[in-house]
């Protein structure tokens, strides 16, 4: 039986990959923080180990008692109340992990990595917008988008070092679906009836329902090649809209209240968040970086590497998305 570990198990993806392991057949071993909620972790055929992601020492004391076939690295931070957070959670947390995998694990046949669509920042954002190639030139606006950058280049970096690693990293664009919660704030709103939008100027947005990820993490630890990077979306492109219009045919609101505001004001908004996270210090979801994404105007990508190269066809459009999502919420008594 093939044995896998799941980094960020309890988070809204990583919950799903361990799922999706267990109907594999494989040995799955979710990694969480102690403090972490195992709400949607319940089977008991689960295995679970503690890893301390900021020390490596204390990694390869850990994981010396197991050998693993595939690493699934989806643990990271998306907001933070310090900046530098990021760098150390995602980037040299990632090195941390890779060091040690390196150090204790003699067999391992393929780490993937979760990264995003946000290392590559604002760009092509001439219109008419095209789409984000893997060959550009990234030039991430966000400090998350920079940290997912710094340990991509970690790990292609590792080949000069001359280590044999066996890594793929997958870039999805915006995930959703059940148990999200930042694009669940969207659909409280609409439930008060109000849309808020900002910016006037033209928006592609593009999405990946979380079975679609799980599909593609799957495939590329069945067959994805070394140091390969796959772009993931549903294969669509969506106005800035289409997003709140499904929310609310599908909560069965009358009426909607549409706020269109300038960027300024978005820049306002996300200052005082900033602002007010770090004196409440509470982690808030309106900061300085989701100004820099609610602003970008383009985030069209290439998936046609991973249709070709992976064999991945995402299933789920963003209509029948955000039925399954908010179904799941009203079930669940979120909405």
């Amino acid at each position: 039986m093939d044995k896998i570990l799941i980094t960020g198990a309890s988070g809204f993806i990583g919950s799903y990959i361990v799922e999706e392991g267990l109907n594999k057949g494989m040995e799955v071993w979710a990694a969480m923080r102690k403090t972490s909620s195992k709400s949607f972790l319940a089977d008991e055929r689960i295995h679970f180990i503690q890893l301390d992601l900021s020390d490596q020492t204390n990694l390869e004391s850990q994981l010396r008692e197991h050998q693993f076939d595939y690493v699934v690295h989806a643990a990271g931070v998306t907001k933070c109340l310090k900046v530098e957070d990021f760098h150390k959670v995602n980037t040299v947390g990632t090195q941390n992990l890779v060091r040690a995998l390196l150090a204790t694990q003699k067999s391992l046949r393929r780490f993937v990595y979760i990264s995003s669509l946000s290392v590559y920042g604002a760009i092509r954002e001439q219109q008419p917008y095209t789409e984000i190639q893997e060959n550009d030139n990234p030039r991430p606006n966000t400090a998350y988008g920079k940290s997912k950058l710094e340990a991509e280049r970690f790990l292609d970096g590792l080949s000069a070092e001359g280590v044999d690693f066996p890594y793929v990293i997958l870039r999805p664009t915006g995930v959703y679906g059940p148990r999200e919660r930042d694009y669940f704030m969207m659909a409280k709103s609409i439930k008060q009836h109000v849309d808020f939008a900002v910016g006037y100027r033209r928006q592609d947005i593009t999405f990946v329902y979380v079975s679609d990820v799980v599909q593609a993490v799957y495939l590329a630890v069945d067959h994805g090649e070394k140091g390969r990077k796959y772009f993931l979306s549903d294969g669509e492109v969506y106005q800035s809209r289409a997003f709140s219009d499904y929310l609310k045919h599908e909560l069965g609101d009358k009426w909607l209240l549409r706020i269109k505001a300038p960027i300024w004001v978005l820049r306002m908004v996300t200052f005082c968040g900033e602002y007010w996270g770090r004196m409440t210090k509470k982690v808030t979801a309106l900061n300085n970086d989701k100004y820099h994404i609610l602003r970008q105007r383009n985030w069209r990508c290439d998936i046609a590497p991973a249709i070709k190269e992976l064999g991945y066809h995402p299933q789920v459009k963003l209509e029948e998305g955000v039925r399954r999502a908010v179904a799941w919420y009203k079930e669940n008594k979120w909405l």
